[in-house]
């Protein structure tokens, strides 16, 4: 006879105790963080509720899975812009304005892998500078990769393991062809504090019906009562204006010159002469056709 409890429980015996356990908060977030299913399905959220439209997935592999589409297969460059001039078109004879990119030695540092990292990406490092000008740390990156010291070091997305270029290849500016479309990305210029008329282009209040000495500010900031009698998140007031990184898709290369490393692109590229621009090939473009020269240059080069 099993012993008895004080409340008339049988107390089971412990070969056949069933042991349940306990999902906490903590377990829950450290599931989904290591992309392993939860124990509730997933379910369809107001960004993505369609019959058509597939459940998103919080793991990481559905994350790049997602971004396969809109990942470029080759690696960008990075650039220096030297200013704006102006090119005839020999057939239509307009004169088109273009933006001067100089390429000043381009080469490959370090790759960025999915089992490692968790995203396929090309470390690309740009110019030069002086080792006593460089922190430790980053001068073991450089000398552990077998590359010189570099000014500019940037990364570069990509869709997969095939546009990871081998360490220590050089990215010349015959890497674009001309007529193909591609996206700078640089910081615009700085243009200190500025009011709200010149950084948002308010119009101002009147210059008279008894308004006295505030023709540029911006007049009333908060709803009423009913608002909550508070200035909302986000509101255009006068502040820091310029130096926000501003990527400008879809510029169509003219002229490349290998020889002095120039690549001339049309229209107008965000910030000063001499600033840095990551230009790379536009994702809201067809991808660029190689020449079968190029194929082969590179893949001489990787087998050595």
């Amino acid at each position: 006879m099993p012993p008895r409890l004080s409340r008339g429980l049988t107390q089971l015996p412990l070969a056949i105790r069933t042991v349940t356990p306990r999902l906490t908060t903590q377990n829950a977030i450290s599931i989904r963080a290591f992309g392993i299913r939860s124990l509730n399905p997933p379910k369809h959220s107001r960004y993505n509720d369609g019959p058509d439209l597939p459940v998103l997935k919080s793991s990481p592999a559905a994350a790049l899975e997602r971004k396969a589409n809109t990942l470029p297969l080759r690696t960008g460059a990075v650039a220096i812009k030297k200013g704006m001039t102006a090119i005839f078109d020999t057939e239509s004879g307009k004169r088109i304005p273009c933006t001067v990119l100089q390429l000043d030695r381009v080469q490959v540092v370090a790759h960025k892998t999915v089992d490692v990292h968790g995203y396929y990406a090309v470390q690309i490092g740009a110019g030069w500078k002086h080792h006593s000008n460089m922190p430790k740390s980053l001068l073991g990156h450089f000398s552990g990769q077998g590359v010189s010291p570099k000014r500019h070091l940037y990364e570069f997305r990509v869709k997969d393991k095939s546009g990871l270029l081998p360490v220590g290849q050089l990215v010349n500016a015959d890497w674009f062809q001309p007529g193909q479309y591609v996206d700078a990305r640089s910081n615009s210029k700085g243009k200190g504090f500025a009011g709200v008329m010149k950084r948002h282009g308010f119009g101002g209040q009147d210059r008279s019906h008894g308004v006295s000495l505030t023709h540029r500010s911006l007049g009333g900031t908060a709803p009423g009562q009913g608002g909550g009698s508070r200035v909302y998140p986000g509101k255009k007031m006068p502040g820091n204006m310029g130096n926000e990184q501003n990527t400008v898709q879809n510029l169509k290369i003219l002229k490349v010159d290998a020889a002095n490393g120039l690549v001339l692109v049309n229209g107008a590229v965000s910030g000063p002469r001499g600033c840095v621009v990551r230009i790379q090939d536009a994702i809201k473009k067809p991808w660029p056709t190689i020449p079968e020269a190029v194929q082969a240059t590179e893949a001489t080069e990787a087998s050595a």
